[in-house]
């Protein structure tokens, strides 16, 4: 799941990104739940495949915390409300995608399981022939020892 996609940045960008995610902070653990299936824009046009998530309001407010923690560094805010998402594929043509759409549609709400975290990550990543290649940078705890039940 994205929660802020930042796009091309050179090393002391980054640096400056590390130094401002390091100070989100939560009174809790993020919780999700992971339901039901559907397509962007839309399933006669579909460019990527999802799966919903279910959160609890402190994902949204970190991602908004993101938003503003990254702006002054040069990084413009995501215009579209922030809608949680897996991405499960991506298209370029929706050409021998019937089959799958018939079965999103027929399906029914999917309840795919839940999972709680403290933590988000800094990823790069590199598009190459096969697909994209991620690397982690980094590692936020975002869960104050007060809040936090472990």
């Amino acid at each position: 799941m994205t929660l802020k996609f930042i796009g091309e940045a050179a090393p002391e960008q980054v640096e400056r990104i590390k130094s401002e995610l390091v100070h989100l902070r939560s009174a809790a653990p993020v919780e999700m739940s992971f339901r039901g299936t559907g397509f962007f824009p839309n399933d006669r046009h579909p460019r990527v495949f999802w799966v919903g998530i279910e959160a609890t309001p402190n994902l949204g407010e970190l991602a908004a915390e993101i938003e503003q923690r990254l702006e002054p560094l040069g990084i413009e805010r995501e215009q579209r409300p922030f809608r949680p998402h897996l991405t499960l594929a991506r298209f370029n043509s929706p050409d021998g995608l019937g089959r799958l759409r018939e079965e999103v549609r027929n399906s029914g709400p999917l309840e795919l399981g839940a999972t709680r975290t403290g933590e988000l990550y800094l990823y790069q990543s590199r598009l190459k022939p096969g697909g994209a290649e991620y690397t982690r940078l980094a590692t936020f705890s975002f869960v104050s020892l007060a809040g936090s039940a472990r």
